[in-house]
C-alpha cells in the first residue's frame, strides 16, 4: 500500500485551509464579513491549497464525482453502480477527494483514500448535514471496510453566530456533536471524533468556530 499522508497532517490542513479563507474573506470585505457570507467553494479551494503543501501529499480532485470514487475504490471497480443501488447512494460529489499520489500506467488505475465535504454556515442542526454524515458513512463500505481502499470521510465545517444570539456556539457545538454521532453509531464498524481550535470573538461582530467532524473505520 502506498505511504499515505498522516491524517493528523490531513485535519491540520483542513483547518488551517479554513482558517486562510475566514481571514482572507474578512480582509477583503474590510473586516465588515463573516466567512460565512462566502461560497463554500472558497473554502473548499483553500482547504485544498493546504493539503497541497504538505510533506507527501495526496492527489487532489475538486468535485470528484460519487460513482468516480467508489470506481476508484472499491476492489470490484465495475461494482459501483450495484453498490450505488444496494446502499441506497445518489449520484453526486463531494467537495474534496484525496487519492494516492503514484506514477499512473493508465487512465484507470487511481486509489481513492479520503472524502471531505465542506460545509459553511451551520448554525442549526439540518437534515442535509445529517444526510451528508449518513452518505459519508455509507461511502466508506462499513459491512465490509476492506472491500474499499476509502480510509476515512470529514465533514468540516464553519460555525459563526452574531453576539446577540439566544443559544452561544458552546451550546450548539455539542448539539451538533450529539446528533452526528446518533448517525454514526448505527454503523458498527466506523468511529467519529470531532476537532476543533476552539470559539473565538470577532469585535463587534459575534463568534465562530472552525471544525472538523472525521468518520474513520474501525480495525478488528
Amino acid at each position: 500500500m502506498n505511504n499515505f499522508t498522516n491524517q493528523n497532517d490531513i485535519i491540520e490542513a483542513i483547518l488551517n485551509g479554513m482558517e486562510k479563507a475566514r481571514k482572507n474573506f474578512l480582509h477583503w470585505t474590510n473586516d465588515r464579513l463573516f466567512l460565512s457570507y462566502a461560497p463554500e467553494k472558497m473554502l473548499s479551494i483553500h482547504i485544498a491549497q493546504e493539503i497541497a503543501n504538505i510533506k507527501n501529499p495526496p492527489e487532489i480532485f475538486i468535485d470528484a464525482t460519487v460513482s468516480d470514487i467508489l470506481r476508484c475504490s472499491l476492489k470490484d471497480r465495475k461494482a459501483f453502480l450495484n453498490y450505488m443501488h444496494k446502499n441506497g447512494i445518489k449520484e453526486g460529489v463531494f467537495d474534496i477527494t484525496l487519492d494516492e499520489r503514484f506514477e499512473h500506467k493508465n487512465n484507470n488505475d487511481s486509489i481513492s483514500r479520503v472524502i471531505i465535504s465542506v460545509k459553511n454556515g451551520i448554525r442549526s442542526i439540518k437534515e442535509e448535514q445529517l444526510n451528508e454524515i449518513e452518505r459519508i458513512c455509507k461511502m466508506l463500505d462499513p459491512k465490509n471496510t476492506e472491500n474499499s481502499s476509502l480510509d476515512y470521510g470529514v465533514f468540516a465545517f464553519y460555525t459563526d453566530l452574531p453576539f446577540d444570539a439566544r443559544k452561544k456556539l458552546d451550546k450548539r457545538i455539542p448539539l451538533f456533536i450529539k446528533s452526528f454521532n446518533a448517525i454514526v453509531e448505527k454503523f458498527p464498524n466506523l468511529k467519529a471524533q470531532y476537532k476543533d481550535r476552539g470559539i473565538k470573538q470577532l469585535d463587534g461582530v459575534g463568534e465562530w468556530v472552525l471544525s472538523t467532524y472525521t468518520i474513520t473505520k474501525t480495525r478488528s
